[in-house]
Formats: C-alpha cells, sequence, structure tokens
C-alpha cells in the first residue's frame, strides 16, 4: 500500500538504497549542526531587538541555580545552543526531509517542515515552556519576536537539512 502511494507520488522505494546505522547517524549530525546553526542564526535575529537573554537563562536560574536570570548569562546561552542543537536532531527523527530523487524538491520539503517545525516550537514555548515552567506571560510585541525568531530557526534548519542529506 505505501509503496503504491509513493510511486503514485514518484518516489520509488526500489530504487533507494537500504539505510543503514551509518547513514542514521549522519542524518544525526547533519540535524545537530542544523540545529546549532538555526540556532545561532535565531539569536543573531532575536537578541538585538529584544536586548535580552533567552528564556534558558530563566530557566537555568529557577530549575539550576537559583538567583535571577543576569546571573547566569554563559548558561543562559549554552542551554539555549544545546536545545537548538537537540531540536535540530528531533527535526531529522520527526521530519526530515528527502528521498524525492530531487535536490530542488528535498530543499522545498526541508523548507516547508522546518517552518511548520519552528512554529510548532514557538507554540510549545509560549503555552508550556513560558508560561507552565516559568510563569511569563509575554506582552504582544514579545510574543510576535519569540515566534518570528523561531520560525526563523525552523527556516534555517529546514534549509541546512534539506540540501545537507
Amino acid at each position: 500500500m505505501l509503496s503504491n502511494v509513493l510511486k503514485a507520488t514518484g518516489q520509488d522505494c526500489s530504487e533507494r538504497p537500504p539505510q543503514t546505522v551509518a547513514d542514521g547517524l549522519d542524518a544525526v549530525r547533519v540535524g545537530g549542526k542544523g540545529g546549532l546553526i538555526g540556532t545561532l542564526v535565531m539569536t543573531a535575529f532575536r537578541v538585538p531587538i529584544t536586548r535580552s537573554l533567552p528564556p534558558t537563562a530563566n530557566f537555568w536560574a529557577k530549575y539550576i541555580a537559583g538567583g535571577s536570570s543576569e546571573e547566569h548569562t554563559v548558561h543562559g546561552i549554552i542551554l539555549h545552543l544545546v536545545y537548538g542543537t537537540v531540536g535540530g536532531v528531533a527535526f531529522v527523527l520527526c521530519c526530515a526531509p528527502g528521498g524525492t530523487g530531487s535536490d530542488v524538491a528535498d530543499e522545498w520539503q526541508g523548507i516547508v517542515r522546518g517552518t511548520a517545525f519552528g512554529l510548532l516550537l514557538s507554540v510549545f514555548g509560549v503555552h508550556i515552556v513560558l508560561k507552565w515552567l516559568l510563569d511569563m506571560d509575554l506582552e504582544a510585541n514579545e510574543r510576535l519576536i519569540f515566534h518570528v525568531g523561531h520560525i526563523i530557526y525552523g527556516l534555517t534548519l529546514g534549509t541546512w537539512v534539506g540540501s545537507n542529506r
């Protein structure tokens, strides 16, 4: 059944070589690298506009070390980079583009799926991480920048993964 659907969309599984453990590890590496790059790009966009640390500094202060977020600038940035890297691996494992046989189609899949992934992370971040875990309620303009930053993360991640698979 699935092979018929794939054939109808121009994806013939019989023409693809079987996946190996090395292929899987390479995909995880690409996802992690894409997640790190996406986080750097998102942070470069966000920090000059908001003039504040990512909320991971608040997380570090509340759940790990105590004190105020301003006391944990470096830890907050490192945690943010780790979250973004792990997010890239999760992206590759759950919705990686590829396998169409066309570089352009793989890249477009990456862009679309990465954008959707970034939006999903953003909604999760606002409702679960910020509101529930950190008891933070962003103002409308802050929420907009938060969402746009995560769209930028997703676009960067998806483009990276789609063009490096």
